[in-house]
């Protein structure tokens, strides 16, 4: 199947159970529920549940746990785009070409909406109808998603983040910033995938973390391409923000050139990585070439 056509239908299959669970919220606050739907469903790629889905295909075994996990991770997301945007932290008023939602709404329903979609995504890894089918799988699966989200992983590489703007850091700093800020949640992505799939051997785990890493690093690279290349119109976000920022990033220390070969050299580990598994892997393959190769 075409990438392409393969994260389509990974889109349409995470939407539908995204709608499901954000249907299922009875709260006593409307417009926190519309914030909550309005920063999940503002046209984002699905990349990380599509790596997950990915990820159980190439297992050879596909169930109702994926879901589960690509809900759970794409809520994280939607939760941590929120925050990333808010005035506090990057002050961006564009995602994905729409208002942030502190600008659709108001900072503090901005700041609730993240908190809730973040609790939603612990909550569903407790309480489905699949994660208590399988409660050891789902246990092993919160807790990978808990550490990549938290002060080891994310909001860790966020804080680093936040706290290095303006300042000059050396390459294997950025890249320990990336591999926590972005990397982290990516990585979550391919593992949850395996750990839904309950077939992953160590030696395939391993190996999907080796390719899982390459790729976050791939990921932020060429996010950080696209911030000097690319215009606001096709970026969705305002184009040139890390520059004007003054934070460090993979074209101010290597230059454009280099970074386009280190983004490429990562893509070239992550398909090397995967050597020990044949065309059922190859969704994965081709999704660590989209990442290199898309335009926002």
């Amino acid at each position: 199947m075409p990438i392409q056509q393969f994260i389509k239908a990974c889109q349409h299959r995470v939407d539908q159970a995204l709608e499901q669970q954000l249907n299922g919220i009875n709260s006593i606050a409307p417009h926190l529920q519309k914030a909550m739907h309005y920063s999940v469903f503002n046209g984002g790629k699905r990349i990380r549940p599509a790596l997950l889905y990915a990820t159980t295909t190439a297992l050879g075994c596909d169930t109702p746990l994926a879901d589960t996990g690509a809900c759970a991770v794409e809520f994280i997301h939607a939760y941590s785009l929120i925050h990333d945007d808010l005035p506090a932290m990057d002050d961006d008023d564009l995602r994905r070409g729409m208002p942030t939602c502190h600008i659709a709404f108001d900072e503090a329903t901005a700041i609730l909406a993240g908190d809730a979609l973040q609790a939603l995504s612990f909550t569903l890894l407790t309480s489905t109808p699949a994660a208590q089918a399988q409660p050891s799988l789902a246990l092993q699966m919160t807790s990978r998603l808990a550490q990549a989200s938290g002060a080891n992983g994310m909001v860790g590489g966020q804080a680093f983040d936040l706290s290095s703007t303006g300042k000059q850091l050396n390459l294997a700093e950025l890249k320990q910033m990336h591999r926590h800020k972005t990397g982290a949640l990516i990585s979550a992505s391919v593992i949850l995938g395996a750990l839904a799939s309950g077939r992953a051997s160590n030696t395939q785990l391993a190996a999907l973390e080796q390719y899982a890493a390459c790729i976050g690093l791939a990921f932020q690279i060429k996010d950080d391409i696209l911030d000097v290349e690319a215009d606001t119109e096709t970026l969705g976000k305002q184009q040139g923000a890390d520059q004007t920022l003054n934070k460090a990033t993979y074209t101010s220390i290597l230059g454009l050139e280099s970074a386009k070969q280190e983004c490429l050299s990562q893509h070239q580990q992550a398909v090397a990585a995967l050597n020990i598994f044949g065309p059922e892997a190859d969704n994965l393959r081709q999704l660590s070439a989209y990442i290199i190769e898309r335009n926002k």
